[in-house]
């Protein structure tokens, strides 16, 4: 476990006002907890007592058992939600779901919605109530998705410094962002985690997934550098990492692609299209993946190339100092 740290966010909800010391903070706190679960006894009593509600309005496989077994391993109490046969049905607001779970005792809600906004109107109310609840935002509609881009971050440092891995370690490196951009919530949490690393992030779609307007819904990046390309082979010519976004099908519904397999044909990463990036460049991918879609099977499981394992991984480590953090405010009784 963490040894001293200093956190006083209350919520996180998006990273586009982190500040380098609270990224540094989260990597060397989930490198702690990494530690952990590689012991025969994974559990540490560092939440015990606290109450953290999962609160899911949209499916999800990989990032709710993922803090549903972080919140396990620190030995809170979990209450997980489920729409379907919740209240909701009744007509119950998104609020009032809330509100009855702080009533339940909640310390922290973990947020997941289709809807963007929702866990930014759901902190408000818990401020507005003075409740001391903690919310994190699990993804949220086409706005962010603050600790998939955080696990990301996680495994690229630690890759390049397995004992202590910071946010300085991705200066000057090349990241190529690849896919569905303009929908991806992932995506935009990357570009501000990245960026304040001091990374050169390179981001490539079709024009329909990426249009040159996108540029001017982001503020600056904060130290490195943010680049648009329709054309592959320029993102990817000497890329440390590439990172592959789901292709959302629903979008062909919408005439933005012509087929899955035109796509896989300009866009698709394969073996051969890894060709320009550096001799030693790895793959990620946030899941689900489409295989043979936005990425060749044969590079999912190659251990040597992908990374994607390895994120999946990390998830739980870095979910769990996100609760210890927001935990560790609390009880401090930090605003």
């Amino acid at each position: 476990m963490p040894k001293t740290i200093t956190w006083t966010r209350r919520h996180i909800l998006s990273l586009v006002d982190f500040m380098p010391d609270e990224y540094n903070t989260i990597l060397q706190t989930a490198a702690s907890f990494r530690e952990v679960l590689s012991r025969r006894t994974k559990k540490v009593p560092a939440l015990q007592g606290q109450v953290v509600a999962n609160l899911f309005f949209e499916p999800s496989t990989r990032t709710r058992s993922s803090f549903e077994l972080a919140a396990k391993r620190l030995s809170a109490d979990i209450l997980n939600f489920a729409p379907g046969t919740s209240s909701l049905t009744k007509g119950e607001t998104i609020l009032d779901t809330a509100k009855t779970y702080l009533a339940m005792g909640a310390d922290i809600l973990v947020v997941r919605h289709q809807a963007a906004g929702v866990p930014l109107a759901i902190a408000q109310e818990m401020d507005r109530l003075q409740s001391g609840t903690s919310i994190l935002n699990a993804g949220d509609g086409q706005h962010e998705h603050p600790s998939q881009a955080l696990l990301d971050l996680f495994t690229l440092c630690s890759l390049l410094n397995p004992n202590n891995p910071t946010l300085e370690q991705l200066k000057g490196k090349k990241i190529a962002i690849v896919g569905d951009i303009l929908h991806s919530r992932v995506a935009r949490s990357n570009i501000w985690s990245l960026t304040a690393a001091g990374a050169q992030v390179h981001l490539a779609a079709p024009p329909t997934l990426l249009p040159k307007l996108f540029l001017d819904t982001l503020p600056d990046a904060p130290n490195g550098k943010l680049f648009i390309h329709w054309n592959l082979a320029t993102a990817l010519e000497g890329a440390d990492f590439v990172m592959t976004l789901r292709l959302q099908k629903e979008r062909m519904a919408q005439n933005l692609l012509p087929s899955l397999r035109e796509y896989h044909q300009q866009y698709g990463i394969t073996r051969d299209r890894l060709k320009p990036c550096q001799p030693d460049v790895k793959i990620l991918h946030p899941g689900p993946a489409n295989r043979g879609v936005e990425i060749s099977s044969d590079l999912m499981d190659d251990p040597n190339l992908s990374l994607i394992s390895q994120q999946v991984t990390n998830g739980v480590a870095v979910r769990m100092a996100l609760l210890y953090l927001l935990g560790y405010s609390k009880a401090n009784e930090y605003n």
